[in-house]
């Protein structure tokens, strides 16, 4: 039998995949496997605010995946760890985030895939890729703040990343957060009372770069504290580096001190490639890959994709492993066959995210076998929507939702369809979720 700690780190990898990045890292990074018992698995979790919230928001989803690693049903409780395990937990998280020391941290936080040398430079993200080579090389001088912004997957993470490993390489000491896991780590912060902790982690670094900043868009309270830190930060002259999919102006309910501060900087945009930008990144990816796919395909993945860089590099790389496994030369012909079933496929997947994602749940409880009011509700919504927005058979619905039977799809979405003209929460329910995948698939287009 494989000992608790090894049987939490396979848990763990599946978990990866099941909840977003920052809930992993705010959640589920620091805790550990103390024991596994015939009928209960023992997790240790740092604090009993971090054990109340998995006992409660994700204590169905560990003992699923558990149970699926043991092969037998096993119960899960969360546990306080002890005094010296919460000081190395704490020595570790702040290690990782002022950048450490050693190349496995920085390697850990920075990927090394991303880096100035393997970013495909062309006239819609030039001015962004001068700058970050400037900051990076010279901290503090002339673009501070430098603000980038574009649409998901045109690169704004890449540059973050490889100014990230240029500044650590020149001995920098470089936070990076993502905000969904500033607010989420902040949030726990004011828990525990350690706001002044939290807030100095970011403010004794010589570069703060910081991701996605219109998650923060609606939150006043985090907004407050980024401001602080943001005002510290400048005043000593250290470099910050933020990305956003829109520009300050465009976030209304940002407040109007911390939108004065970053329009003071260089604000550079990132546009969707044009067809030679396109089509040397499929180039360069298909160097990288040794795949040596004829220019007549990467010329038709560039006319056919046009806004979306990793969905670009996505079907490079499905097209590819296509071919491979089964053999099949990959011809205009049969590269439009693969794409088409490949789009619809995402956009299957894309509703049903949606929905978990405004019910709270993950993609296993969605399309698992739970039956409780709100999964089974959440879950006959997905159906009613897959049909409605992308027209889909019941057969293909069926098995995008855990490959459940013809006859039960319909059912589903023959329920909402009828009580939607009877019950007006639900009729807003459905309402919301529309506009969000409406929203969802605007992203995916813009990346």
């Amino acid at each position: 039998m494989e000992s608790a700690k090894e049987i939490w780190e396979t848990a763990l990898g599946e978990l990866q995949l099941q909840v977003s990045k920052a809930n992993y890292s705010t959640w589920l990074k620091d805790c550990h496997g103390v024991s596994c018992q015939e009928s209960v698995f023992i997790v240790g979790v740092p604090n009993t605010f971090i054990a109340e919230w998995l006992t409660k928001r994700l204590h169905s989803l560990v003992r699923k995946i558990l149970a699926q690693i043991l092969g037998r049903d096993i119960d899960v409780q969360f546990i306080i760890h002890n005094q010296e395990q919460r000081q190395s937990s704490s020595l570790a998280s702040a290690n990782q985030t002022d950048g450490g020391a050693s190349t496995k941290e920085r390697v850990h936080r920075f990927n090394p895939k991303y880096t100035f040398d393997n970013f495909i430079v062309g006239d819609c993200n030039r001015l962004a890729y001068a700058a970050t080579i400037e900051v990076a090389e010279n901290p503090g001088r002339n673009y501070n703040p430098l603000f980038i912004y574009g649409s998901t997957g045109q690169g704004k993470t890449h540059l973050l990343h490889a100014i990230g490993r240029r500044a650590t390489n020149n001995g920098l000491q470089v936070a990076y957060t993502g905000a969904e896991q500033f607010t989420n780590e902040f949030v726990l912060a004011i828990k525990q009372g350690h706001a002044d902790d939290f807030c100095s982690k970011f403010t004794s670094v010589h570069m703060l770069l910081f991701d996605d900043l219109q998650f923060i868009n609606n939150k006043k309270q985090t907004q407050q504290c980024f401001f602080q830190i943001f005002n510290i930060l400048h005043n000593n002259n250290r470099q910050i580096v933020i990305t956003a999919d829109c520009h300050p102006k465009d976030m209304p309910l940002l407040s109007n001190k911390l939108r004065s501060r970053l329009e003071c900087g260089l604000i550079a945009p990132i546009q969707p490639p044009d067809f030679e930008t396109r089509l040397s990144i499929l180039r360069a990816k298909a160097q990288q890959m040794m795949i040596t796919n004829s220019d007549k395909v990467l010329y038709l993945l560039a006319e056919q994709i046009k806004e979306n860089v990793r969905r670009l590099e996505g079907a490079l790389i499905y097209l590819s492993a296509q071919s491979r496994l089964t053999g099949t030369e990959l011809t205009p012909q049969t590269v439009n066959r693969l794409l088409t079933s490949t789009i619809t496929k995402q956009d299957r997947q894309l509703v049903a995210q949606t929905v978990a994602d405004y019910f709270n749940l993950s993609m296993m409880e969605l399309t698992g076998k739970s039956r409780d009011r709100k999964t089974s509700l959440a879950r006959q919504i997905a159906m009613y929507l897959m049909r409605e927005e992308g027209n889909y058979s019941f057969s293909e619905i069926g098995k995008a939702l855990g490959n459940r039977n013809h006859a039960t799809i319909i059912h589903g979405y023959r329920k909402i369809a009828s009580e939607m003209s009877i019950n007006s929460k639900l009729c807003h329910q459905v309402s919301e979720i529309r506009g969000k995948i409406i929203s969802n698939k605007a992203c995916v287009k813009e990346c």
